[in-house]
C-alpha cells in the first residue's frame, strides 16, 4: 500500500481560507486515493506514483480548496482528472509491462488470499471495460461507499444522473461478470 513516512515531508502549514494542512490530508486521504486511482483504470505497477501525482497537486492547490466540497471529494475530483492523464500517456507509450512473476506460496491459508487476489482482478477486468463516468460512480458509490450526494458532487452532475450512471454500471457489471463466468466454465 501507500508508505506513511511520505507525510514527513509535507508538513507545512497552508496559507489561506483553509486551515488545513497537506500532511493531515495526505494522512487521512492517501489510502483513499490509491484505491480510487486503481478503480479508475491506473496499473497497479503505476499507482504510487500517480498517487504521488495526486498530492503533489494537493499540495498545490490545498490553499485555494474553498470548502464547497468535503476534502474526500474534492481529492477525488483529483484524482479522475489525474488519473485520466496518465492513461492517456499509458496509451502513447510503447513499451509493454511484464506481468510480476511471483514464487507461489505454500501455505494453506494463502488460498483464501489468492480467491482474493483473484477476484480483485475480474473486478478490476470489468471495471476497465466500463465507460469512465460510469466507472466513477460505480466505484464511489459501491466500493467506497460514498453517499449519492457526494457522488454526484464529486463527478460534477446532478443527483439523478448519478442514480442513471450507477444502474447502467450495476448492469454492464453483471452482464461482464456473468461473461467471465461462462469463459471460466468452458475452460
Amino acid at each position: 500500500m501507500f508508505p506513511k513516512n511520505r507525510a514527513m515531508t509535507l508538513e507545512a502549514p497552508t496559507d489561506g481560507p483553509c486551515a488545513l494542512r497537506v500532511a493531515d490530508v495526505f494522512h487521512d486521504q492517501a489510502p483513499f486515493a490509491w484505491r480510487v486511482l486503481r478503480r479508475l483504470g491506473v496499473a497497479e505497477a503505476d499507482v504510487d506514483d500517480v498517487c504521488q501525482e495526486v498530492f503533489m497537486t494537493v499540495h498545490r492547490k490545498l490553499a485555494e480548496f474553498e470548502e464547497r466540497s468535503s476534502v474526500r471529494t474534492w481529492v477525488y475530483g483529483i484524482c479522475v482528472r489525474v488519473a485520466a492523464d496518465h492513461r492517456k500517456r499509458a496509451r502513447r507509450r510503447r513499451e509493454v509491462a511484464a506481468a510480476d512473476v511471483r514464487e507461489p506460496a505454500i501455505d494453506a491459508s494463502q488460498e483464501r488470499s489468492a480467491a482474493l487476489r483473484e477476484a480483485c482482478e475480474r473486478l478490476d477486468c470489468i471495471l476497465d471495460g466500463i465507460d469512465d463516468k460510469k466507472r466513477e460512480v460505480f466505484v464511489l458509490y459501491e466500493i467506497e461507499e460514498l453517499s449519492m450526494a457526494e457522488v454526484a458532487l464529486a463527478v460534477g452532475c446532478p443527483l439523478q444522473t448519478a442514480y442513471s450512471r450507477l444502474h447502467a454500471a450495476r448492469r454492464e457489471v453483471e452482464s461482464m461478470a456473468h461473461r467471465l463466468e461462462k469463459k471460466a466454465g468452458a475452460l
